[in-house]
């Protein structure tokens, strides 16, 4: 595959991951504002129409803003779409939480936190783009010098997936609920209750997803554009770390605690 075609491949896989992002928060609800607000037939356009008609040109902005400043670059468009992720996070939470207490009479307005909004974008902007830039320029180094593997084979696709899922995940996550607790004004030993509760749930459920939107990433999509790849997933990944930390400890999370807590109780036992 010669890189005009990787490219224009990209282009299309981005642009269908982009849009699928967007919509399946508004396709969660049985009536949301979005939906409300416009014709069957304007979405239908917006969601078929708007990539082949605005997406070139956008892109066409992209890579050359890329070209010039790649890692200002990342950073800013992780920061902007980990922002909008944290925005659908507190719709999700405050849809369900309506739900969940049957709010039918009088049904709360939802209201943007932009303070928390602020924060997670933080996160991006600190974070997740020039981490991100590193990282992938580096992994591709790495596999390429040090263990020779073909670009674009299995072989070479599944280390990187490999690599990817057990040392950037988990890293990734580790940061994430660090910062958010300690922006939050928690104190030290309450981030750690924190990360002990959210970690393993959120990296037990994200390790069913990745690593197929990594196996696409690493085999179809240059380099320069694999992190613009993962960030239109952080879409969704920003809204569902965020759905996480604000869900406390909830039942399902006790779950997965208390599981492990067993078995380390287990093995103890067995020594």
């Amino acid at each position: 595959m010669n890189e005009r075609i990787r490219e224009n491949f990209t282009l299309v896989l981005v642009s269908l991951s982009f849009f699928l992002a967007l919509s399946i928060p508004f396709l969660s609800f049985s009536t949301p504002p979005f939906y409300s607000s416009c014709s069957s037939s304007t979405c239908l356009f917006f969601f078929f129409f708007f990539p082949s008609r605005k997406m070139s040109r956008i892109w066409k902005w992209y890579k050359s803003c890329l070209s010039l400043h790649p890692v200002k670059t990342q950073v800013v468009s992780s920061g902007f779409l980990w922002g909008i992720g944290d925005v659908g996070a507190q719709y999700i939470t405050h849809f369900t939480t309506n739900t969940r207490l049957q709010y039918k009479d009088s049904e709360q307005e939802f209201i943007i936190d932009w303070k928390r909004v602020a924060i997670t974008s933080m996160f991006g902007f600190g974070f997740v783009g020039p981490a991100g830039h590193y990282w992938y320029e580096g992994l591709d180094r790495f596999i390429k010098l040090r263990l020779q593997l073909r670009p674009k084979s299995v072989k070479f696709v599944a280390a990187k997936v490999a690599m990817d899922g057990l040392i950037f995940g988990p890293f990734d996550l580790f940061v994430f609920f660090s910062y958010m607790g300690l922006s939050a004004g928690k104190s030290v030993p309450e981030v750690k209750a924190d990360v002990k509760r959210d970690f393993i749930p959120a990296l037990i459920l994200e390790g069913g997803i990745w690593p197929i939107v990594q196996i696409a990433n690493f085999r179809y999509v240059p380099v320069r554009y694999q992190l613009l790849y993962v960030n239109i997933f952080c879409l969704l990944d920003s809204a569902f770390l965020s759905w996480i930390e604000q869900q406390k400890d909830a039942p399902w999370k006790r779950r997965f605690t208390s599981f492990i807590s067993m078995r380390e109780k287990g093995g103890q036992g067995r020594l």
